[in-house]
């Protein structure tokens, strides 16, 4: 594998897992660093190369620098055209794009807040309300994805191979699937999202960056 940089970060950083995923299957590898959160990242050595103070935090060997988790692994996955993980022409690559946004805003940023929320309790005035109105947008967003992935013969998003877009997909769904998402819904209501989540898990070269997916039984009941 050709390594191509450093990035500070910790492996359990969704973004960060779909980045090493990316280099993964570019035949590429980055040096994760070591990172604490609030101690590194408010260092004068990160801060001058990095002024936002967030992570990930990519830099090349030849000291080209990138933040926002999106924008490294777009990077990464151009640097290896053959790997199609961008799409094999002008219009796969849209569509690309057009999903990544999609399993970032639609379903990503809502089950963040209540893994958050109503798993870890580190969210300040989450309540019931706010649980209900981020859980409907997932469930709305999940609906569509299950019908979208039925009519996929190969399963993937976009193409017959893995693509960046499926890679945030997964990364969204395995904590769809630490939350709202119980066997009974993984099986049953939301089985083509499900397949997808393993498909992509199924790809020997993930499976170190993706660890156990860490389902639960019962689905995430807010109280």
């Amino acid at each position: 594998m050709t390594l191509i940089g450093r990035m500070y970060s910790y492996i359990a950083q969704p973004q960060t897992k779909v980045i090493l995923s990316a280099a993964a299957l570019s035949n590429l590898e980055i040096e994760l660093l070591p990172f604490e959160y609030g101690v590194t990242n408010q260092s004068p050595e990160f801060t001058q190369k990095f002024p936002p103070a967030k992570i990930p935090a990519f830099e090349s060997f030849d000291g080209f620098r990138l933040t926002e988790g999106a924008a490294i692994a777009r990077y990464v996955s151009s640097l290896v055209p053959d790997a199609a993980l961008l799409g094999r022409n002008t219009k796969e690559t849209a569509l690309v794009d057009q999903w990544v946004h999609f399993a970032e805003s639609e379903i990503h940023m809502d089950v963040s807040m209540i893994y958050a929320g109503a798993s870890l309790k580190l969210l300040p005035g989450y309540n019931a309300d706010l649980h209900k109105w981020h859980e409907d947008r997932v469930v709305r967003s999940l609906r569509f994805l299950n019908n979208y992935l039925e009519k996929r013969p190969s399963g993937l998003l976009v193409s017959d191979s893995i693509t960046l877009a499926d890679l945030f997909l997964a990364t969204a769904i395995q904590r769809v699937g630490q939350t709202i998402c119980g066997a009974a819904e993984r099986e049953q209501v939301y089985p083509h999202v499900f397949a997808h989540h393993a498909k992509v898990m199924s790809d020997a070269r993930l499976k170190d960056v993706f660890g156990e997916p860490g389902f639960i039984e019962e689905r995430l009941v807010y109280n």
